[in-house]
């Protein structure tokens, strides 16, 4: 985090990294990733992975924007039915991982799969925004609901966005989880060594379906906050976010084995790979070499892993 911090003083990109509306629009764009880097945090400790939460965003996405926009629902419903259909992905695929002992890079690589799949089929193939079309073909278009707004407006004196707020509470909450709770000294144990959580009594099952129906959970939260940026609902939305879910948690030190790590781990790696990104994109660095040094500090990240010492 230093490192990036004195790269970023030394390529300021003519001041811009030293002002506060550069910080400000960092934490904005990396909240969405954050949100699912903390979902990530609780399958990665529990000895899982979770591919699919770039495909149940963009479903979840789809979803809010369906309702909300063209069916006009309440906003308290249409968040309602998005979380529930997020957690359900999760739930889905943590069922078949602890009951039919599937590995979890296939299971939710099958589940990215036909969450894109579901998420193309209710939009139609098309973005679900404010355009609506009449049946002779022409389309007129409906207000954003002010829900929308909400999400999308800046509080405390217009220097916080409201999802990166919501970014912080999901953080709160992981952390009451993992350190508070005996469900988060479980899971601890889980990825630790799942067969002697299992003879210690710990139901094994019931723990991964819960954590990978929090994944779930918190790919629909990103799906709503990413639904208000854009004011639509994109079912091409999220591709890759998985990887830098996964970069997130991996580069703060939460160990890809399981049963290690902390949701202020990832904290500092949702910083690291914002403040990264945010320097390249003021200094006009373009997509591929970004894209190409995110491929290296994963490497790096797990490479130190997996040489360091138990």
């Amino acid at each position: 985090m230093l490192l990036v911090f004195t790269v970023g003083v030394v390529f300021n990109a003519d001041g811009a990294f030293l002002k506060w509306e550069t910080h400000r629009d960092m934490l904005r764009q990396i909240s969405v990733f954050g949100v699912l880097a903390c979902g990530m945090t609780l399958v990665i400790i529990s000895g899982g992975i979770d591919l699919s939460v770039g495909s149940v965003m963009a479903l979840s996405a789809v979803v809010f924007s369906l309702l909300s926009i063209h069916q006009e629902w309440p906003a308290f419903f249409a968040v309602t039915a998005t979380l529930g259909t997020g957690a359900l992905c999760g739930v889905l695929s943590g069922g078949i991982i602890s009951k039919l002992k599937v590995q979890p890079f296939i299971v939710t690589l099958a589940m990215m799969v036909f969450a894109r799949g579901v998420a193309k089929f209710v939009s139609g193939g098309q973005k679900i925004s404010t355009a609506l079309q009449r049946p002779d073909g022409s389309y007129h278009y409906v207000e954003i609901p002010s829900f929308f707004e909400t999400l999308n407006a800046r509080m405390l004196g217009d220097n916080i966005a409201t999802v990166t707020l919501i970014l912080g509470l999901c953080v709160v909450f992981c952390w009451i989880l993992l350190s508070r709770t005996v469900w988060g000294r479980r899971l601890y144990a889980i990825g630790g060594n799942e067969e002697a959580a299992w003879y210690s009594g710990i139901p094994v099952s019931a723990s991964k379906v819960v954590a990978y129906g929090l994944s779930g959970l918190f790919s629909a939260v990103a799906g709503i906050g990413q639904a208000a940026q854009e004011l639509q609902g994109d079912s091409e939305g999220g591709v890759g976010y998985e990887l830098s879910a996964i970069a997130m948690v991996v580069i703060g030190g939460t160990s890809l084995r399981g049963g290690n790590g902390t949701i202020g781990l990832t904290v500092l790696g949702i910083l690291i790979i914002g403040y990264l990104e945010k320097i390249l994109s003021i200094n006009a660095v373009g997509e591929e070499i970004r894209l190409m040094m995110s491929g290296l500090i994963i490497i790096t990240a797990v490479a130190l892993q997996i040489h360091k010492k138990p």
